[in-house]
């Protein structure tokens, strides 16, 4: 049986960086792909969750949320075995090392901080980012942690000594651009293209094992391009659920499942929409 994990928002008039507005998410729900039934919800968080991720190596889901708390959950007992204490605001981003028992977050407090996944110590704080760090990503091969900042940086890290060993500025960069970069040095290969640039600020990006990669924008659109050319070579529209407003066409998650046959979508329409290969349906 395939899962996929989703946050759950209700209403609630908070003025909170969220970008779908007075909404909260605070509830973890886990579904079953192949049925799209729910099987498990989880609750705990008392903000936002902001993150996930499923470890392909233990029973465990982690969370972490604008409560400043990274949780861990055994998905065998249904309830959460540990919290990892240390951001001092919302924490926007995490995950796990593919083969060490490492956990990696991201927050407001413009730190990553490297956590060891058993003991809960912290193993590195990762500082240089002048601003909240939105997203992290963590691979075997170096550079083994890479972090992205709204200081308009990115930078490559070296895990071992918890130290920077590049960073990138993106003086010329829009939030309508994917570019392309070559580890572990970070020399600049390519922009992604797809009839010029795109009308609308990029939200969210997903790469199957076949090398393709999808984006998902502000408006709806999502755009297939072959990961090694950069050429765009498909475009579609996500069409809101009805009654949903203008505003509220924005697709800000996606994810191959682990076939690379389907794509997981998280919408501005309060909607999880999977997309089959070779057709434009999708069930939600």
């Amino acid at each position: 049986m395939e899962l996929q994990v989703t946050a759950k928002y209700k209403d609630l008039n908070e003025d909170r960086p969220n970008p779908l507005p007075h909404l909260k998410w605070e509830l973890l729900r886990i579904w079953d792909l192949a049925s799209g039934n729910l099987k498990l919800s989880l609750t705990g968080h008392i903000s936002t969750v902001r993150g996930l991720a499923v470890s392909d190596r233990h029973p465990y889901l982690f969370s972490a949320g604008e409560d400043k708390q990274v949780k861990c959950w055994d998905l065998e007992q249904n309830k959460v075995v540990r919290h990892y204490h240390g951001h001092l605001s919302a924490v926007y981003s995490l995950a796990l090392h593919p083969t060490l028992d490492i956990l990696i977050t991201g927050g407001r407090d413009s730190v990553a901080r490297v956590w060891d996944m058993r003991t809960k110590q912290p193993i590195h704080v990762l500082t240089g980012h002048t601003a909240a760090v939105n997203a992290v990503i963590c691979q075997a091969p170096e550079p083994q942690v890479v972090t992205a900042s709204n200081d308009s940086t990115v930078r490559l890290w070296d895990l071992a000594a918890g130290k920077t060993r590049v960073t990138y500025t993106f003086a010329a960069g829009s939030p309508d651009r994917v570019k392309k970069y070559l580890f572990p040095h970070g020399e600049f290969l390519h922009d992604f293209i797809e009839g010029g640039p795109l009308p609308c600020v990029i939200n969210a990006m997903a790469i199957s094992e076949d090398n393709v990669m999808v984006t998902g924008s502000d408006d709806g659109a999502l755009t297939w391009y072959d990961w090694r050319s950069g050429r765009g070579f498909q475009r579609e529209q996500s069409i809101p659920q009805p009654g949903s407003l203008d505003s509220e066409a924005g697709i800000f998650a996606a994810t191959f499942d682990r076939s690379g046959l389907r794509l997981i979508t998280g919408e501005a329409d309060k909607s999880i929409k999977i997309w089959k290969e070779s057709s434009t349906d999708y069930d939600q």
